[in-house]
């Protein structure tokens, strides 16, 4: 199984890229991991946020293969432990399934129909986050999930 992480708009801050490099490494000695920033819209200033949600959506939707299970990052998704988020990915595995996708999206969040192609949505936290720390916070948490599947030392129960 292939899992990536898609998100929109680049990081201009280093040590948050050098952070995220650290556990992308990590990562990929258990699953094969993929990031993938879609570049932020050129002259979005000038767009409603629908007409930005909705360009956006197009540019996510693009990415997506119809085989493909879409996971959004998304403040109204399901809250898991540590523990639990490691049995999905354990699940997902077991499922036989090619690729994962999860997906951070823009400052207005997701176009309808992202929402329609989605198979689920996940909430890190019900505290709001910048989209540039969520990528460093969700590719340590795949991280930590699969260090728990394999019984390794790095989360302490």
């Amino acid at each position: 199984m292939t899992i990536k992480l898609l998100a929109i708009g680049k990081t201009d801050n280093k040590e948050l890229t050098s952070l995220i490099e650290v556990y992308k490494t990590r990562l990929n000695h258990y699953i094969k991991f993929e990031f993938e920033v879609i570049p932020d819209l050129k002259k979005a200033k000038n767009l409603s946020k629908n007409e930005q949600k909705h360009k956006e959506g197009e540019l996510i939707l693009k990415k997506i293969s119809p085989s493909d299970v879409l996971i959004l990052l998304d403040e109204n998704g399901k809250q898991f432990s540590s523990l639990s988020f490691s049995n999905y990915l354990q699940k997902q595995m077991n499922s036989g399934l090619k690729h994962l996708i999860f997906v951070i999206g823009g400052p207005y969040g997701f176009s309808d129909e992202v929402y329609m192609k989605a198979n689920g949505k996940i909430s890190l936290s019900k505290m709001t986050f910048s989209h540039q720390m969520v990528r460093l916070f969700f590719i340590e948490q795949l991280y930590r999930g699969f260090t728990i599947l394999k019984n390794e030392p790095y989360h302490h129960r």
